[in-house]
């Protein structure tokens, strides 16, 4: 049954594929800064659709090989599988490895969103709200990337409420640093 999946999802990034190909904006809004790289978002697009239609083409290759118990058809099917398994094993120790690089790359796409748009467009705002709620952090960092922030200024200098333990507006500094240093602690015992 490993064809339906394969099937399944496939249909599903050829609909998304065609969903970015040809109402990217929406997503330029929600990605801000990278809003001047509009042909990435085609390029993406194609690529979904492109591997869309090779997942599409192994679930067909899947359910024909089950359907007429065709060994060659199994065995191919079995062999691209495998093949894609250690693609993404390989994927994975990659993304590993280079997960510092990765983490500067976020950073450097999150942090002026968090001084530039936050508060100010309300896609992004909802965005690090929720983020924010959900992972019990403020800003990228600590609260300190909040500093001379658009959104401070614009408020006397308090962040934003879920960056307090209480959740309150207006939320002094001094009211999130426990928050910082709570994170700061869970890092150190995770690490």
């Amino acid at each position: 049954y490993m064809f339906l999946p394969n099937l399944l999802g496939g249909i599903t990034l050829v609909a998304m594929g065609i969903w970015v190909s040809v109402d990217g904006g929406s997503f330029l809004k929600v990605l801000g800064p990278f809003s001047s790289q509009g042909t990435l978002f085609v390029n993406v697009g194609f690529f979904c659709i492109a591997i869309g239609a090779v997942l599409v083409l192994m679930g067909l290759l899947g359910c024909c090989g089950a359907h007429k118990e065709s060994k060659c058809l199994l065995l191919m099917f079995f062999s691209i599988v495998l093949i894609i398994f250690i693609a993404e094993v390989a994927a994975a120790v990659v993304a590993l490895a280079y997960s510092s690089f990765a983490e500067g790359l976020l950073r450097a796409w999150a942090t002026p969103t968090l001084q530039n748009d936050y508060g100010s467009e309300p896609v992004v705002t909802k965005i690090w709200n929720t983020t924010m709620t959900e992972l019990k952090c403020c800003g990228f960092t600590n609260y300190t990337d909040f500093m001379g922030s658009k959104f401070a200024k614009e408020n006397g200098g308090s962040l934003p409420p879920s960056c307090c333990w209480t959740h309150s507006a207006p939320c002094s500094p001094e009211e999130a640093m426990p928050l910082a240093q709570l994170q700061l602690a869970a890092s150190v015992i995770s690490s």
